[in-house]
Formats: C-alpha cells, structure tokens, sequence
C-alpha cells in the first residue's frame, strides 16, 4: 500500500478447507476447461483466492498443453474426461464456448465436483434448467461478476433499505465496438457455437441481471427488436445472430425500461451504464467509471466514491485497496472466485450468482429474442 491507510478487509478465500474436510485449511484444489482469454482470467482470480491450480483441458491435448504453459498452469490434460477423473480436484472452471457449457457443466457435477461455469449457463432454457437441478446441494455458480463492484452494492443497499423509495424507471446499456466492422469476427457470431442468441446472451445478461440486482425487482414483461448488421463476416456467412438489441420492459413492481445492447457503437469498448430512478432519488453506475455512484435528487445530488467509509458494509466489503486507488474488472472478478470458493467451504456469501441466476438470465434472453422475432410483448412467467 502506498500511503499507510487502513482498509476493510476484502472477500478473500485464504485457507479455505476442502469440502470433504481434509487437511484444515488446506488450499482448494481448482482446475480449467477451456484456454483462450477467460481461462487467463479466471486463472488470475483462482490465484488471487490462494487456490491451487492443478491442471487445464483444452480442445485438443496439443492446445491443453500450450495452454498450461501460457498460463503456468502445473498440468495440460488430454481431455475434460481425463480431468474429471482426477479426484483430487474439488472445483472446476468451465471457460469454453457457450454450445457446450451445458454438457461440460453437467459433466462436472456428476463427477462429484462443484462448478463454476461462464454465462450463458446454456443456450436453451431446458438445458439450463437441468442445470439447476443437477447442482442440488453443490456449489454451482455463474459469473455476473459485476454484482461485485463495491459501487453496485451501495446502489443495491439504496433500494433494499428503501431510502432510494420505489422503482419507477430504467435506463440500462451495455455498449461495444469489437465486432463494428464487417473483417471483425468471432466464434460467438455462429449460432452453431454461440446459441441463437449472440449480443443479448454475451453481454445484455449481465445487463439485466445487474438491474434486477440493484433493484429488487424482477422483468416481467419485454417488447424487442433486433438487428444483424453484417450477415457475412471475415470467417462466416449467413450470420443470424444480432449485433444490437433494444428492449422495452416492465417490471412486477410496475416501473418502465428500456435495455440498449449492442457490439457495434463506434468507441465503446466495454461502456455498462445503468440508471434506476426511485421515488426517491436515482442511482447510476458506469462500469468503465467504477470508482464513482451518482446519487440523484431533487435537491442534492451528490457523487459518491468508492470509500469503505461512507459505504454500506457490503460495499466496504468489497473495497480491497484504499479509496483513490482504482479497482476495476479483475477486482470484482476475483472477489466473485472468492465468494465461490467460499461457498464451497460451506459459507454462503451475499449476492453471489448461483446457477439458478444463469436459468433466469437464459429465459430472459429467449423471451427477447422471442420478441424481437414474433414482434410481441413476451410475458416472464410469475414463477420465474
């Protein structure tokens, strides 16, 4: 630390036991399916949490191996089959294309092992909802890693402890340029690999779960529209899979929204903004301004930084280096890994996004995309 500054003590999984209580406080013992970018960061947050990295599998024995040296992992196995066999492995990192999360996590779970698997949790509601059921009485977690920017507690504490008053309205985005030009390409742009769903399932889920997070309430009904830009890319043709979406919405609370997705807004590199005005006052958060929440009223606004100080405990919890010294996207993604761990150590973290977070989001992917092509409202079932 550079300036000698007290500091909260961080969501950390140091010493963690195994679940089968040997060796107390020996390390978890943590594995990798998948080698490209969120391999590298799921690996970083793994040794952030004091985890020991054992092994990664890739697609071919050849890429686990180039994998495991990239990534100073201790060992490449020659398949997920080989990987699961290992029964010294107590959790497992699903990071590989959305088509097949579903198998691979269902894989896991019946080896006995607990999960953490990227979003989407699958491409299909049923295959999600099995999801849940097979992670009965496991850890099974799903990366909404953006519940865990201290800000967006302190905007969740607003309304749970109703000084933000009720929701009236959303203004949400989530705004990319990685795919503007048409030589841009991707295995996310094949519904084949990515599900028929592409900017919505990818980044519009950590979208709407951020705004059913803060909120406390839950969609209830959505009206879409969607577009393809480029339906030929460098490496693919006939591409069905959107590039933006828009979205009007309602909630069961009865506030109004609207949802703005897309991977085609020219200087926007990672741009999530969410608004939520109460009765109140109003919340807004920017994910690429994460050291600041903007509180809005009639009189007084104010912007609030990322001090443990003047933070709801939950916030400050999340606060792991001083105020002034930014946190940012790995921060939140390794206090995730640190909540998963703990609840493999049988704890059970605040806001921690569990697989029955992945099938809410997955359904409410359908049901826009099902909008969006039947040019109706699409009604959340109460249920969900």
């Amino acid at each position: 630390m550079t300036d000698g500054h007290d500091q909260n003590a961080a969501a950390t999984s140091g010493g963690l036991t195994r679940r089968d209580g040997s060796a107390a406080g020996a390390r978890l013992r943590v594995a990798i399916v998948g080698g490209g970018f969120m391999a590298e960061v799921h690996s970083r947050a793994a040794r952030a949490a004091r985890a020991e990295l054992v092994g990664i599998a890739s697609s071919s024995p050849e890429r686990s191996a180039a994998a495991a040296e990239r990534l100073g992992i201790e060992r490449a196995y020659g398949s997920l089959d080989e990987l699961l066999a290992d029964d010294s492995i107590d959790v497992v990192h699903v990071t590989t294309p959305n088509a097949v999360h579903a198998e691979q996590a269902s894989a896991v779970l019946a080896a006995g092992k607990d999960v953490v698997c990227e979003k989407p949790l699958a491409t299909t509601v049923s295959d999600a909802e099995a999801l849940v059921a097979a992670a009965e009485g496991r850890t099974a977690t799903v990366p909404f890693v953006y519940r865990f920017h201290p800000l967006v507690r302190e905007a969740r504490s607003r309304f749970a402890s109703g000084q933000a008053g009720r929701v009236l309205t959303i203004n949400a985005s989530y705004l990319q340029d990685w795919l503007l030009a048409a030589g841009d390409d991707n295995w996310r742009v094949d519904a084949q690999q990515g599900g028929r769903s592409r900017a919505f399932a990818d980044i519009g889920s950590h979208l709407v779960d951020l705004v059913e997070f803060v909120s406390g309430d839950r969609v209830s009904r959505v009206s879409a529209t969607k577009r393809t830009v480029f339906a030929e890319r460098a490496s693919h043709a006939g591409i069905t899979t959107e590039d933006a979406v828009a979205v009007v919405m309602e909630t069961r609370s009865g506030a109004l929204g609207t949802l703005m997705v897309s991977q085609v807004a020219p200087g926007r590199k990672n741009r999530l903004f969410l608004e939520i005005a109460g009765s109140e006052e109003s919340v807004a958060f920017d994910q690429e301004q994460p050291e600041t929440l903007w509180v809005g009223r009639r009189k007084g606004s104010q912007v609030i930084p990322r001090d443990a100080d003047q933070l709801s405990e939950d916030a400050a919890r999340l606060c792991v280096v001083p105020s002034g010294h930014p946190q940012g996207y790995q921060d939140a993604f390794n206090a995730f890994i640190a909540d998963s761990y703990a609840a493999v150590a049988g704890e059970n973290p605040d806001g921690l996004p569990r697989f029955s977070d992945g099938l809410r989001a997955v359904r409410i992917t359908d049901a826009v995309i099902d909008s969006a092509e039947s040019g109706t409202w699409i009604e959340m079932g109460t249920n969900e």
